[in-house]
């Protein structure tokens, strides 16, 4: 019997392709938002640190331009996190778009591969068949002619 050819073969190829590539870019985006998060955590802790700094030194008695340094670095320190808070955000949604991507061609070379799976379950069975009737008329090819000789 022919070998088994699926005619979606290169279909199938070419959708595991744009998978594994997108797969692949969805893992990149997602470093980008650890890192990211990291870098809001520092500087969050930059933040509190500073902030305790700023609380203890006030107890102790600051003077009027030391104080207004603290509170300028804290500002400071505040529109970068809001910055970098926004930067993560957006960096969440582009994975989050990205995972759609990913699981809507998952979805297309998922319905290839079953039915490439189906056909493949079709043409065993057919194989199958074919061998059976193949022997069922060898054996009865062999009743013949021995019974010919016989």
């Amino acid at each position: 019997m022919k070998k088994f050819r699926f005619p979606l073969d290169t279909v199938l190829s070419y959708k595991q392709q744009v998978l594994d590539a997108l797969r692949g870019e969805h893992a990149a985006i997602l470093a980008e938002v650890h890192t990211q998060e990291e870098w809001v955590e520092h500087l969050w802790q930059e933040y509190r640190a500073y902030s305790e700094e700023y609380r203890q030194r006030s107890a102790e008695g600051l003077v009027m331009t030391e104080a207004l340094m603290y509170q300028t670095g804290l500002r400071s320190i505040e529109r970068e996190i809001q910055r970098e808070t926004e930067k993560l955000d957006a960096l969440r949604a582009k994975e989050e778009a990205k995972r759609a991507e990913v699981v809507e061609a998952k979805k297309e070379t998922s319905s290839i591969e079953k039915l490439r799976e189906k056909k493949l379950d079709a043409y065993h069975k057919e194989e199958a068949k074919s061998e059976e009737i193949f022997i069922e008329e060898f054996v009865s090819t062999m009743r013949v002619v021995s019974q010919a000789n016989g």
